[in-house]
């Protein structure tokens, strides 16, 4: 799929242009966007200055390219991007936050007589005292320039590490929500900015979501109130390239994500075509996930699974989508081979 550069002008945004990436949406039962690329690093390039540029978070580009030093890969060291995604399993729109990708994906209402696109960018999730919670939620509020009222528990955190914090963190560089911030129905998260961008893409937060600057500005202006936001936990994801089955295999996050429900209310005002998530304890080992999504991958549409090549795929767990598959004509023909 071709992957598309939008440069903001003017008329789009009221300060200066800004550059946000977007692949067209494929059709129904086709599921991968993008490719893998490679670059060759600079002299004065970190890896998280090149994942930054190219709109890839810090693990991303640290699992592509194993044994390369994150702050000196050094000047000619060829750096793989791993542009290449496979989209989130479940309907597509709204906001999908795939908290073991660290990764979230925007799907627009599309413009009549246009072709749909997907936005799909870094995050930061909570860390393992202080996890992303998953569920079902929306868009309740949406601020520019917000002022940061530090709950409790995280003043608590900072006195006890001697770096107290006041009641109120007004705008300006010292704000960890950075310019902008979109408030989700679940009480007390957001997905924010942030005034350390080198944390993007990592476990880091107190529970919110975390963007880089100019990502949160971008969907700022593009996403609205009542957005519908689907927060899940998905390590494997497999899906369809024209006859291939391609699998895309993450890490397990070290912790499980409590799951949270919003009000009965709430939930009949979001469309009724998105499920909650069921809780997901995190016992499940790499191949649990690997065959409860090829029963979703394959519940229209009938393939096999090399399990030789999952295998493999899951000891480099690095994100990197792979054909592992094939379709097939006969559905009662075997789901695997060697």
């Amino acid at each position: 799929m071709r992957k598309l550069f939008f440069t903001l002008v003017a008329s789009i945004a009221a300060t200066a242009p800004v550059y946000a990436e977007v692949f067209e949406l494929p059709p129904e039962g086709h599921d991968v966007i993008g490719t893998v690329s490679t670059i060759t690093a600079r002299y004065e390039d970190t890896l998280v200055d090149i994942a930054r540029r190219h709109g890839l978070g810090y693990y991303d580009l640290v699992r592509a390219n194993p044994g390369v030093n994150v702050w000196v890969p050094g000047e000619g060291t060829e750096i793989i991007l791993p542009s290449r995604f496979i989209l989130p399993p479940g309907p597509r729109k709204g906001l999908v936050l795939n908290l073991a990708e660290f990764r979230m994906y925007y799907f627009p209402q599309p413009a009549v007589g246009k072709p749909a696109y997907v936005y799909t960018y870094p995050m930061s999730i909570g860390r393992m005292d202080w996890e992303t919670p998953l569920g079902l939620t929306k868009i309740v509020a949406m601020a520019k320039n917000p002022a940061w009222y530090p709950p409790q528990s995280v003043r608590d955190e900072h006195a006890a590490d001697g770096d107290p914090l006041p009641r109120i963190v007004p705008a300006g560089p010292q704000n960890p929500l950075g310019t902008r911030a979109l408030r989700l129905g679940l009480p007390g998260y957001l997905i924010h900015g942030t005034n350390r961008p080198a944390g993007v893409g990592m476990r880091v937060s107190h529970g919110c979501v975390r963007m880089f600057p100019e990502d949160i500005e971008f969907l700022f202006d593009h996403i609205k109130v009542n957005t519908p936001v689907r927060i899940i936990n998905v390590p494997v994801k497999i899906g369809w390239d024209g006859e291939e089955l391609v699998a895309e295999i993450h890490p397990l996050l070290e912790a499980p994500q409590p799951l949270v429900e919003e009000s009965l209310e709430q939930i009949e005002q979001l469309d009724a075509d998105i499920e909650l998530p069921a809780p997901d304890p995190n016992s499940k080992d790499p191949l649990t996930y690997v065959t409860e999504q090829f029963v979703v991958a394959t519940t229209e549409r009938a393939g096999q699974l090399d399990w030789d090549l999952i295998e493999k795929l899951v000891g480099r767990s690095d994100g990197i989508p792979e054909v592992v598959g094939v379709a097939i004509k006969n559905a009662a023909t075997s789901a695997a081979f060697k």
